[in-house]
């Protein structure tokens, strides 16, 4: 439909999600004062007197995020409201407000919405966050949930993807790769559903990777945890991507090398025993699932003694100088080019 013999059109997939944004934004100029930061970061970031807010959104769509032959609509509504909150936490703030805009098609009763709904209302009295508005409208085809998260914090406390310096340790919260893995286990039971819909599915040896799909956490204990520490990130990301992509965002935000050292990437035994059984290496699990929405931070060398022994944080490597590249310091000691190989909604896998 777009077709131009003398202006070309160019495919979605080769620019990836983010070189999309990065080409449709590019011309954007920032105009007001109380704007701190635009596009680029977890979320925008304004200022309100003594109060800086973050305001971030993300879209769900049936068919590309979710598949509801084995997601239940009160866990959609729930994790919808996660992969927002977590943009929020991913910036050391706290949420406080979100909105909810659905477009659903007439498939849908009430009763669906009703229970939709459930989820984001259990995610708002967990999280203490409250739903203050949106909009619904109809769609032709399939459910797509928008949520809108705002999150506030003292003036100067948020922390950007782009203030890490060299020599400064990456660190983990929880584990990663289980995400991904759960989704694996879900897609293999609906395969088998299809030729046998007699089959009655045995999840309970795969309960955690299930649920770090379906119904995934915000990190909001970590910020709270970091505060008490003390500890305040140079840099900040949640992973939603992929290990690999995240890392690579806090590199080129801050024009930065790493190293990242695959012998510390923590992994729950269950990840390695799925692993195990569907052939698949555990280190390209952990490094291109995403979906974990686990905190990747950065903080200085002289606050590791504060954070040392906590088992919800594992420091995973260093910044470098960015001459010295993004590089993957296998087991065997062998160094090699860490590459984004994350979730891209306009392809299969990676920018």
């Amino acid at each position: 439909m777009f077709e131009d013999k003398d202006h070309p059109s160019t495919d979605l997939g080769k620019l990836g999600e983010f070189g999309l944004i990065r080409h449709l934004t590019q011309h954007l100029e920032l105009r007001q004062p109380t704007t701190l930061e635009g596009i680029g970061d977890d979320a925008a970031l304004l200022a309100i007197g003594d109060t800086e807010v973050a305001v971030t959104t993300d879209m769900l769509v049936e068919g590309v995020h979710f598949d509801l032959g084995y997601a239940p609509l009160k866990h959609l509504g729930y994790k919808a409201m996660i992969v927002n909150l977590s943009d929020v936490y991913a910036m050391n703030m706290q949420a406080t407000q979100a909105t909810v805009s659905l477009a659903v098609s007439n498939r849908f009763p009430l009763e669906a919405l009703e229970e939709l709904y459930a989820g984001i209302a259990l995610a708002g009295k967990i999280y203490g966050v409250d739903v203050v508005g949106g909009d619904t409208t109809s769609s032709n085809k399939g459910l797509i949930i928008s949520v809108t998260a705002i999150g506030q914090a003292p003036k100067g406390t948020a922390v950007r993807r782009s203030g890490a310096k060299p020599n400064d340790l990456l660190v983990v919260s929880g584990d990663i790769g289980g995400a991904y893995l759960g989704l694996q286990v879900l897609r293999r039971e609906q395969e088998v559903f299809k030729v046998n819909p007699r089959h009655q599915p045995d999840l309970e040896p795969y309960s955690y990777l299930v649920e770090r799909q379906l119904k995934p956490e915000a990190r909001k204990d970590i910020v709270e945890l970091l505060g008490k520490l003390e500890v305040r990130p140079t840099a900040m990301i949640d992973i939603s991507d992929g290990l690999s992509s995240e890392i690579l965002h806090l590199c080129e935000s801050g024009q930065l090398g790493c190293r990242l050292f695959e012998d510390k990437i923590p992994l729950d035994p269950s990840a390695q025993a799925v692993c195990e059984e569907f052939n698949l290496d555990s280190t390209t699990v952990a490094l291109s699932g995403g979906e974990d929405y686990e905190l990747l931070f950065t903080i200085r060398q002289e606050d590791f003694p504060k954070i040392k022994g906590n088992p919800s944080l594992t420091v995973i490597g260093h910044m470098a100088e960015k001459e010295a590249g993004a590089q993957l310091v296998t087991r065997a000691g062998e160094q090699i080019d860490l590459t984004a190989r994350g979730w891209n909604a306009f392809g299969s896998a990676g920018e």
